[in-house]
Order: structure tokens, then sequence, then C-alpha cells
């Protein structure tokens, strides 16, 4: 079985930083993508990141750049989510999620699509 096991999520002052970590299980890291979305109540899920596990490539939403980053440790099957300069609006609780695709960007953009997730950590980042 597939198995996406997010963690690390706290609470954090702005300006902050943080790691999140999600270990995956039940499938050959290489040929899948893996992404981060995150969700606050009442608004829409909204893709974050992914990171292709054939090439490493990666992909972040515009309001992430530059502020994140997405790293993987094939041989762990654990993807990271390095996230700087936190601000209140990243408050959210961050899902990650799998596909076997190569190219993921499509689903950050979408905010959803990804076949595999896992649960949530959440993230808050005070004033």
């Amino acid at each position: 079985d597939v198995q996406l096991q997010a963690s690390g999520g706290g609470l954090v002052q702005g300006g902050g930083s943080l790691r999140l970590s999600c270990v995956a299980s039940g499938f050959t890291f290489d040929d899948y993508a893996i992404g981060w979305f995150r969700q606050v109540p009442g608004k829409e899920q909204e893709g974050v990141s992914c990171i292709s596990g054939s090439d490493g490539s990666t992909y972040y939403t515009d309001s992430v750049k530059g502020r994140f980053t997405m790293s993987s440790d094939n041989a762990k099957n654990t993807v990271y989510l390095q996230m700087n300069n936190l601000r209140p609006e990243d408050t959210a609780v961050y899902y990650c999620a799998a596909d076997s695709v190569i190219i993921c960007s499509d689903y950050i953009e979408a905010g959803e699509g990804m076949h595999y997730w896992g649960q949530g950590t959440q993230l808050t980042v005070s004033s």
C-alpha cells in the first residue's frame, strides 16, 4: 500500500523557519512525483510545491518562490519542504501527496489531483 506520512508542523513566529518532512512507502520513489498542498478552513486547497522523483526538478507556486525549498532523499524515500521567512498567511494544514507522473506542475497549479495523500501537519505562523 502507498503511504505518505507528513510531519514537522508547529508554531513559529513570522520570519522564522521550519522544515516539513514526508516519508513515502509502497512505491518506487524514482517513478513518482511528490507534492505539498495546504488547506485553510473555508478556503480552497492550494498547491505549494512538488518534486519529480526521476530528476529532482521542482516547481513552486508564486507565493512561496524564494522562501520555500523542496528537496528529496530518494534513499530514505523522504521529501522535505524547507520553509523560510514564514508569514502568517502561510498558516495552514500541509499535506503531502504523490502520483506516478514525472511532470507535477499541473497538480500544483490546480491545487489537487494527485492520487495518493497523507495526513496533514499543522503549521501556524504568528504575527
